[in-house]
């Protein structure tokens, strides 16, 4: 049977997990990018993939007119724009990351 100090210890470690967590979260959800979806006349590929959370994006592409498009969150170093949601193999497939946009 366990101790009744050792229950006690792993409750209040659990109590300040979950403080922790309440206290942190706000401030990542104020730092969150806003992400639009690019003009698809701008552009020249259409396509989306999903991400690793789940949400669909739009893939990398150029530009018509080698201008940044809206909704860009980086430029990968074979000219085309990235439209990813995070940082974590933005650009991976395209040379990785020329710059980001902010």
């Amino acid at each position: 049977m366990p101790q009744v100090g050792v229950i006690s210890s792993a409750a209040a470690c659990l109590r300040w997990a979950v403080l922790g967590c309440v206290l942190v979260a706000p401030s990542l959800e104020a730092n969150a990018r806003e992400y639009k979806e690019p003009d698809e006349q701008t552009l020249d590929r259409h396509g989306h993939y999903h991400s690793r959370n789940g949400s669909t994006v739009h893939q990398p592409a150029h530009t018509r007119d080698g201008s940044k498009p809206s909704g860009a969150s980086a430029h990968c170093r074979d000219g085309t724009w990235s439209f990813s949601h995070t940082r974590r193999g933005t650009c991976s497939r395209h040379g990785g990351v020329a710059s980001w946009v902010r």
